[in-house]
């Protein structure tokens, strides 16, 4: 079973979701915000991913650009990220897909692909 973090508002979040059930792909919902990613489980699904901590990050959000996390980004370890991206699920980039062995951010469809195996 996959989870998917999504924010419910989110056009691309809508879109993805309804992907995964028009290709009758089972998974579980979180609400991002409500249900904000811990550090420990961002630190294992950046892990697991394999992907530059930065496309962990809603870039296009409010939020990180409010922040100026841009600029900051690049002077902060990656506890001090994972610690940041804990602490509101706005900055997380969304869709978050979960699976056994494998982390997807953003919504991509040729990257989703790999679902319907």
């Amino acid at each position: 079973m996959i989870l998917v973090l999504h924010y419910p508002k989110c056009s691309t979040c809508k879109k993805a979701l309804q992907w995964l059930k028009d290709n009758q792909i089972e998974f579980e919902e979180r609400h991002i915000v409500e249900q904000n990613p811990t550090e420990q489980e961002l630190g294992e699904w950046y892990h697991k991913s394999g992907l530059p901590l930065k496309k962990f990050f809603n870039t296009s959000g409010n939020l990180y650009k409010e922040q100026n996390l841009k600029n900051k980004l690049p002077q902060m370890s990656e506890e001090e990220q994972l610690a940041l991206l804990a602490t509101n699920g706005m900055l997380v980039k969304r869709p978050l897909v979960v699976g056994d062995d494998f982390v997807l951010t953003g919504f991509k469809e040729a990257e989703w692909e790999r679902l319907k195996k």
